[in-house]
């Protein structure tokens, strides 16, 4: 029998499943939701949610070591390895895979290579999220960036990219650009900076040996935030904007690109009358890459009868089955029969970003990194300094260096 979350006994087919999704996402899943027990009966799912980030991942350890974990949960990919690490998951096998008509070669090959760990499978990827440049079009069209067809000129280039902030400046009085850094946001300048980081070819991990050592490439590091420092200085990016308020920029003409994740499709398209696309960043040092972590379904530890593992695979089968629900979200769709669809291609702007996911690059595997973690806010909080002006890049990586130390060198407690 599976527990309920104040610990009922709940009936043999119902499903247990946890997750951390809010807002938009929220609501998409719950229709998610709905769509399974249309098919398997009003009992036959119990789903609930929990706070985003660091109190989501320790639930579920916590319930997964209590041995009352969920039969399955939601976890990014990056956070998913740790888990892994502190053998607190159930590998999926191909057989498991096969039960419910899937296969590896159903998936999008970056994050379903990201997903496996020590030659096994431990997650089943639903989507990738990427970093990605909104663009008004307005603005952007009144500097003289957008072809016949109303979509962004490539800018892939450093001069080019340069010489259009410098004409979306001259449109808006301010800034071409914005990146929320202040008021907490440390998320957004870490991905920002993996970004360019990882499009200097053959750049390496930050960190090395699951989080024990720390491989940054000094050079690169400096020159990716040098460069940064020169936007803000020639009044190209904002010096300092919270989340809401630099993406309030954007819509009000304030500037005219704005770089976050593509989740921000759901606020974009609710402002009245405006108009935007969204496109993959840039390449500006050579190799495309966008920062990204993944969605992914897991199988905390428990044990589980044959029947109750083909349950927990034929709940992930009809989440899949859906993705095009969640690709209006913003989220690129993992499984392939969804992504490769008409009906997905035909998505505007969604399609026309999608392609970032093939360039993903994600987090390096660490017992305190992965989306939401300890790594990204001390990390992001010094990139946002600098980004203020408040800090030269060199002593932001001192800083950086003095306060990973202590991770560095403590072991895993899973």
């Amino acid at each position: 029998m599976s527990a309920g979350l104040f610990g009922t006994r709940l009936s043999p087919e119902t499903l247990v499943y946890w997750n951390l999704f809010g807002g938009g996402d929220g609501t998409r899943m719950e229709a998610m939701e709905d769509g399974y027990r249309k098919i398997y009966g009003p009992n036959s799912l119990q789903a609930t949610t929990f706070a985003w980030g660091n109190p989501y991942y320790t639930k579920v350890t916590l319930a997964t070591v209590g041995n009352r974990p969920p039969d399955v949960a939601v976890s990014h990919l990056t956070r998913a390895k740790p888990l892994w690490d502190g053998g607190l998951l159930e590998p999926i096998t191909e057989a498991d895979l096969a039960s419910v008509g899937l296969s590896s070669s159903d998936f999008n090959q970056r994050p379903w290579q990201a997903q496996v760990t020590d030659g096994k499978n431990i997650a089943v990827p639903l989507d990738t999220h990427p970093l990605v440049m909104f663009f008004n079009s307005d603005v952007c069209k009144q500097a003289g960036l957008l072809d016949g067809s109303g979509n962004l000129v490539t800018l892939d280039d450093m001069d080019t990219f340069e010489a259009a902030m410098a004409a979306i400046s001259k449109v808006t009085g301010g800034p071409a650009m914005t990146i929320a850094n202040v008021g907490g946001e440390t998320a957004t300048p870490w991905r920002v900076f993996w970004t360019f980081y990882n499009q200097h070819k053959d750049a390496p991990p930050f960190l090395s040996d699951n989080g024990s050592r720390l491989t940054v490439d000094e050079d690169i590091f400096l020159e990716v935030n040098d460069r940064l420092q020169k936007w803000v200085k020639q009044g190209w990016v904002n010096k300092a904007l919270d989340y809401a308020t630099a993406e309030s920029y954007l819509f009000t003409g304030k500037a005219g690109l704005y770089l976050e994740g593509e989740w921000e499709i759901t606020t974009a398209q609710s402002v009245k009358g405006f108009e935007f696309g969204m496109v993959p960043l840039p390449t500006l040092y050579g190799t495309p890459a966008s920062q990204a972590d993944s969605h992914t379904f897991i199988l905390p530890r428990k044990n589980r009868t044959d029947e109750q593992r083909l349950q927990a695979m034929k709940f992930i089968k009809a989440m899949l089955d859906q993705s095009m629900t969640w690709a209006k979200g913003g989220h690129v769709p993992a499984y392939l029969p969804v992504a490769e669809s008409a009906e997905y291609k035909a998505l505007r702007p969604q399609a026309q970003y999608a392609s970032a996911a093939e360039h993903a690059v994600y987090d390096d595997a660490a017992w305190y990194g992965g989306s939401g973690s300890t790594f990204e806010g001390i990390v992001g909080a010094q990139l946002g300094l600098i980004q203020q002006l408040a800090s030269t890049p060199k002593q932001a990586l001192s800083a950086i260096k003095t306060q990973l130390r202590v991770f560095l060198n403590t072991p895993s407690p899973l």
